[in-house]
């Protein structure tokens, strides 16, 4: 049954109709509002007093939880069981953080391929790994897209490694010439280490920036045989990586049923250890354990990723918000937005359900964002007094490292009164002054921006993400949408080449010709 002939579903729908009419600040007068609805796990608190709920709403959202096949749904998470139905393959990220003895039968090459991690990690951070003159290693060259790329690097930054820290990381996705050649700029190659990300290492944008970095070192190097020295591979295809010229002892696996974007706690996050440390990626994936064993363990009614999804279901499917914001107040986290836009729209811009059946419910909203106060002067115009549906999550750290209590009282003053305004609003009888307020948002508070909690705090929307998929009925694990652009590519790059005559549409044969052209005449 689809989730819309739910009675739990047709149930939600009449609470809507009767909660749309009622203030949003008229429910944050209650003296144990905030008591209520706050929630705690693996250091975090989630605070839901300013979304539009009550414990009428919450126990509605809980039994559609429950009709939707969430616990079985949860422990086949857990198990390793084949729940990515389209390309027939398990999900077992959370296996990649568990302890040895709770890894389903599919992760016991883990604790190897981590082991063989921590001694590549060890060597190259003392500088007994050498390169093929000698020389330590000073810089990392990250290349991989996409979830081989947007994990580790908001990872290393939120990390905040002293920049005279070494070996320094650098990361290349992009297939634009400039974002490699910006990189290599400064380097020296006998001290450059590359790592080549790509699961298939066949992804279009890795591939050509990983040829490209050879090509560079081998022009400089002189030497075949250097390659051994200074270019490690993440993939689970040995055979192509092994053609490209890495060695077996250089190769790190990535399994079939590790995702892109569930990647960074596996061997994807091998420019976190080596700018950060061993033990200091162990505490990530302590962080990220701890809200497993919370996401697993916790009665529904105080369950964080369950209750987190539930409010967006309630927001996207029965309220008609149409995008969602992500708001860190913390400069090391700038880059969350871009990391869960991945996580969440990928996961869930689906528009068919398991079964293959048309969805007839709206699935994932645009998510979007960037980091307080800097939003502040750009986009936040629109949220106070634009006419667009929303909601936001404004996350926050308790404390912070530098002694600039100023700041940083600042900046937590700045996103409490942010999340305030867009609950009271102001009236005002110059209405170009006046704010409507009345929009439901979400405050996320983190201790500090230490391994532990930046691991917890990425565990809570990979389950958040997934409950979603569970009450939506669809799967979360694939990314089909994202190929036809891809195969579309090839001919046309024959055709800017000029090697294929193919026939495209009107627009598209247009833009070919002018660009063709446009090229030949700069090069005159």
């Amino acid at each position: 049954m689809n989730p819309e002939q739910l009675q739990e579903w047709r149930q939600l729908t009449r609470l809507a109709a009767d909660a749309i009419t009622t203030p949003l600040s008229t429910r944050t007068t209650a003296p144990d509002r905030f008591t209520d609805f706050t929630f705690s796990a693996g250091g975090l608190l989630l605070d839901l007093s300013k979304q539009r709920l009550d414990n009428h709403i919450v126990n509605a959202l809980l039994e559609l939880a429950q009709a939707s096949g969430f616990p079985a749904a949860r422990d086949g998470l857990f198990n390793g069981e084949k729940i990515n139905t389209t390309e027939g393959r398990a999900v077992g990220h959370t296996a990649l953080r568990a302890a040895p003895d709770d890894r389903p039968a599919i992760a016991q090459g883990v604790g190897e391929v981590t082991k063989r991690l921590e001694q590549t990690v060890a060597a190259i951070r003392s500088g007994r790994w050498r390169g093929a003159t000698g020389k330590p290693i000073s810089d990392i060259v990250h290349i991989g897209i996409g979830g081989s790329h947007l994990g580790p690097e908001l990872v290393y930054e939120a990390l905040s490694q002293p920049l005279n820290q070494q070996p320094r990381v650098h990361f290349v996705a992009n297939i634009d010439a400039h974002a490699l050649a910006a990189v290599l700029a400064d380097l020296d190659p006998e001290r450059t280490l590359f790592i080549i990300v790509s699961k298939s290492f066949s992804t279009l944008e890795t591939k050509i920036n990983a040829s490209s970095a050879r090509s560079w070192f081998l022009e400089r190097m002189a030497n075949s045989d250097a390659i051994t020295r200074h270019f490690l591979a993440v993939s689970s295809n040995p055979e192509a990586a092994s053609a490209f010229g890495i060695p077996e002892a250089n190769r790190f696996e990535l399994w079939d049923w590790v995702g892109g974007r569930y990647s960074l706690w596996s061997a994807v996050g091998l420019p976190i250890m080596l700018a950060a440390g061993n033990s200091a990626f162990a505490e990530l994936l302590a962080g990220a354990r701890d809200m497993d064993q919370h996401f697993l363990n916790a009665q529904a009614d105080a369950n964080l990723p369950l209750l987190m999804a539930l409010t967006g279901i309630w927001n996207y499917n029965f309220l008609g918000v149409t995008n969602h914001a992500i708001l860190p107040y913390a400069q090391r986290l700038r880059l969350l937005p871009d990391y869960l836009q991945q996580l969440m729209m990928e996961s869930n811009g689906k528009s068919v359900h398991r079964d293959g059946s048309p969805v007839a419910i709206h699935t994932m909203p645009v998510v979007w964002g960037g980091a307080g106060t800097n939003g502040q002067h750009a986009y936040h115009q629109l949220l106070h007094q634009g006419t667009r549906s929303f909601t936001a999550d404004f996350i926050v750290c308790a404390n912070d490292e530098h002694q600039l209590t100023d700041h940083h009282n600042w900046l937590l003053a700045n996103a409490l009164g942010q999340s305030q305004a867009m609950l009271m609003g102001e009236d005002n009888a110059d209405p170009h002054k006046a704010v409507a307020g009345n929009h439901a948002t979400t405050t996320l508070v983190l201790p500090d921006l230490r391994p532990h909690s930046i691991g917890a705090l990425l565990a809570l929307y990979e389950h958040t993400t997934f409950c979603q998929g569970v009450i939506w009925q669809i799967n979360s694990f694939d990314q089909w949408g994202v190929e036809l652009g891809k195969k579309l590519a090839n001919p046309i790059f024959k055709q800017l080449g000029g090697s294929s005559t193919l026939t495209q549409d009107g627009s598209t044969a247009g833009l070919i010709d002018y660009l063709r052209k446009t090229t030949r005449d700069n090069a005159e």
